[in-house]
């Protein structure tokens, strides 16, 4: 399979950098892949997990949101923050959970609705790829 070069930069760090032959990310709409010579586009990614193909390899990653740039030349994924399951704290993880959870049921007003909800995503979506049991 052909490798193209993947980056993914988050405000602290470049969390990855290399030739990889598939990436798939969660957006609004679903999930998307892309492989070497997908179509120029841009597409906002919301929090979730980042699977990477590397030398017929599947590793995943957590994802918080951004949005990804495919270019003829490389793909770039800009992120609030990625973390390798192993890099996840499951008990801090869990704990953002429940108080995402208490948060909600004491919101008042649709913004921190919004932020009580993407709070929640990024602790439920660390919990999911922490506890997945990788092949």
């Amino acid at each position: 399979m052909s490798k193209f070069l993947l980056e993914i930069i988050t405000p602290e760090k470049i969390f990855f950098q290399g030739e990889i032959e598939s990436v798939v990310c969660q957006t609004d709409d679903g999930e998307i892949g892309v492989l070497k010579g997908h179509q120029t586009m841009v597409a906002a990614l919301k929090v979730g997990e980042i699977r990477l193909k590397i030398d017929g390899v599947w590793k995943n990653a957590f994802s918080s949101e951004g949005f990804m740039e495919v270019r003829p030349d490389k793909t770039v994924i800009f992120s609030q923050s990625c973390e390798w399951p192993e890099d996840i704290d499951l008990e801090r993880a869990e704990h953002a959970r429940i108080h995402a959870l208490e948060k909600i049921e004491h919101e008042h007003g649709i913004r921190e609705h919004r932020h009580n909800e993407i709070s929640l995503a990024r602790a439920m979506a660390r919990l999911k790829i922490k506890n997945r049991k990788h092949s």
